[in-house]
């Protein structure tokens, strides 16, 4: 709490939870507020160790003065006396609320629990008197929507009011709720009160009816002013990298009058802030015009070209049990292999001729019939009904790593493991712990993060690489195991490429800084600073000012355009890509496996059972 009078900070809590959502009743003599006691590791957003952590808050309630009773004191059985007289009610009002007053001595003892179950709450909005509001998501925070509740002091009762809301206020008088319901074009907006139930659909603000006048010029040039301040106050460096704002500004400025379109915006802001030489500098959006497209579909196939007819080559296996993996071709019943000929599409015929993709315009999810067969005369064939997907990229990034992993279990005699990490945020998380974890009892690791997205700091995935062996445990059947259980402890490589940056760039610097094995491949991108939130330009558009950039404890910017360099350079050598080999994988295994033979693992003998009744048992009497 701030005393504004004496200019000084006051804890009211004991400093070893985390307190959020802090509001002050409207009577002015209690404090709501949340705490969580497991946050754990969850506030170092930018590392991957903070990822699906469940955090749970309760609520509590602070009583400001000495005087005052706990509202949570047991309820009495006898009748109650009659309320004030509307006599005396209307001299109280006359009088004016009553001055705030915060006792501030011991008054972490008067913190309560109020009854309401420990959830992830991320919001809370006080409303008339003793009332208050409860925006609830999932322990793992991964839905942007949430549930509201609402809790009567009087009652000691928590209500749900809506489910999958994202966004939510009141009005001053706490009398009535604004709330949104969806994401993007999605959105709808609402008006209800708070004294009654929430029926979902009511109060529907028409905010499709809305139309606004612009000058796009005007808003061009306020736009390219607040560019200029947004680099000025968000950038991680005040003196953006040696740039001279005034000059810089002056000598585009000009550009602004002779512009044709609001893409033409978004070019002259690429051109302008280009100048400051930093990655992670986007721009984009705005009011450009909403171009209808027309989806395509796609069957997870390569195609080869013989008899005049189009022949599957190869057909990609997925993941069926996964919404997001389906393979059209490899569904039950559907059965097509590499081999058999795609002789026609929803009855119309397909030779060599024709643009096989034409005839799969607008067929993303939709049921199509195929004919298809062993010969290109249509002698053998049979129809099937597929549903074609609008991306096949997921399947080849499946099948891509699939090989991988086959190759270097071919390579290696079944002695390495193989992870690909496509970036350092949830897919890389989710990959990591799904295919190293389920690996383990190999002697090594090949880690390949070419072509890493980035997203957050990998120290989740170092820290696994480098645990050590620290002891065995025997059972009585089965093989021992080890702590940690769930680790390899031989020998280790990363592949790296130019197309691996951000989180893609600081993964390989930490494998190198903590000695878990060599880089090979090429040099990463080089773009290690960081982007957080900023306000949107007034049209929707956004540019991005890098406010968080990588530095080592040696003193030195690194990394950021410059990117980490492999120990072993290896080029991926067109030519030998197209045969089916990949240079930088089998160089990789290489080195692992020679590294493997000079230091083979360790093999620990289990030592005798301990006999306590001959003298040879250890004890400490």
């Amino acid at each position: 709490i701030y005393d504004t009078e004496a200019n000084q900070a006051h804890r009211i809590s004991d400093g070893m939870s985390d307190a959020r959502f802090a509001q002050f009743d409207k009577d002015g003599k209690h404090l709501y507020f949340t705490a969580s006691t497991n946050m754990g590791l969850t506030p170092g957003w930018i590392d991957m160790s903070s990822l699906e952590r469940p955090v749970t808050r309760s609520v509590y309630v602070a009583v400001l003065r000495k005087d005052l009773p706990s509202p949570l004191a047991p309820e009495s059985d006898e009748e109650k006396a009659p309320d004030a007289k509307p006599a005396d009610a209307a001299k109280d009002a006359k009088k004016g609320p009553e001055p705030v007053r915060i006792d501030l001595d011991r008054i972490g003892q008067r913190i309560l629990a109020l009854p309401i179950p420990a959830k992830n709450y991320v919001g809370l909005i006080a409303g008339k008197a003793g009332v208050f509001f409860l925006a609830e998501q999932d322990a793992l925070g991964q839905s942007q929507a949430a549930t509201l509740h609402k809790f009567d002091m009087k009652t000691r009762k928590l209500d749900k009011v809506l489910d999958a809301m994202t966004n939510f206020d009141l009005s001053a008088n706490g009398e009535k709720m604004l709330y949104s319901t969806g994401f993007g074009q999605g959105q709808r907006w609402f008006v209800a009160g708070t004294g009654a139930p929430v029926r979902p659909g009511d109060g529907p603000l028409k905010t499709e009816q809305v139309e606004v006048w612009t000058d796009p010029r005007a808003e061009w040039k306020q736009m390219y002013n607040e560019v200029w301040r947004l680099q000025r106050d968000f950038f991680y460096d005040p003196k953006l990298h040696g740039l001279n704002l005034a000059d810089f500004r002056a000598k585009y400025e000009k550009y602004v009058d002779h512009l044709a379109s609001r893409a033409d915006l978004n070019y002259l802001f690429q051109e302008m802030l280009g100048n400051i030489t930093v990655g992670h500098l986007y721009i984009g959006g705005g009011a450009l015009p909403d171009v209808k497209k027309v989806q395509g579909g796609l069957l997870g196939a390569d195609y080869v070209i013989e008899n005049g007819r189009y022949r599957f080559a190869r057909v990609y296996d997925g993941e069926n049990w996964n919404p997001d993996a389906k393979a059209p071709l490899t569904q039950p019943g559907v059965n097509v292999t590499a081999g058999e000929y795609l002789l026609a599409v929803d009855g119309r015929e397909l030779r060599a001729s024709d643009e096989v993709y034409a005839l799969f315009e607008g067929t993303a999810g939709k049921s199509v019939v195929l004919k298809v067969g062993p010969n290109p005369d249509g002698s053998g064939a049979r129809e099937v009904t597929v549903v074609p997907v609008a991306s096949d990229t997921l399947l080849r990034y499946m099948a891509w790593i699939e090989d991988n992993r086959r190759k270097v279990d071919q390579l290696s005699g079944g002695k390495l493991a193989y992870v690909h990490l496509p970036n350092t945020t949830t897919a890389g998380y989710t990959n990591f712990n799904r295919f190293l974890l389920a690996q383990i009892g190999r002697e090594g690791a090949v880690i390949d993060e070419r072509f890493n997205g980035g997203g957050q700091a990998a120290d989740y995935i170092v820290d696994y690489l480098r645990r050590p062996l620290l002891n065995y445990w025997s059972t009585r059947y089965g093989e021992d195991i080890t702590t940690p259980v769930m680790a390899i402890f031989g020998p280790k490589a990363m592949i790296v490429n130019e197309f691996a940056g951000s989180g893609g760039d600081a993964m390989p610097w930490y494998f190198r800084k903590l000695g878990i094995g060599p880089l090979i491949g090429k040099r990463t991108w080089g773009g290690l600073v960081g982007i957080l939130g900023f306000p949107q330009l007034m049209d929707g558009g956004t540019v991005t000012a890098p406010n968080f950039a990588f530095w080592s404890p040696k003193g030195d910017w690194d990394v950021e355009n410059y990117g980490v360099a492999p120990d072993i350079e290896v080029e991926l050598d067109p030519k030998a890509v197209r045969e089916g080999r990949d240079p930088q994988l089998e160089k990789a295994v290489e080195v692992v496996m020679t590294d493997l033979k000079k230091n083979p693992l360790p093999k620990h003998q289990r030592p005798p059972y301990p006999n306590y009744h001959d003298g040879t048992g250890r004890t400490r009497w």
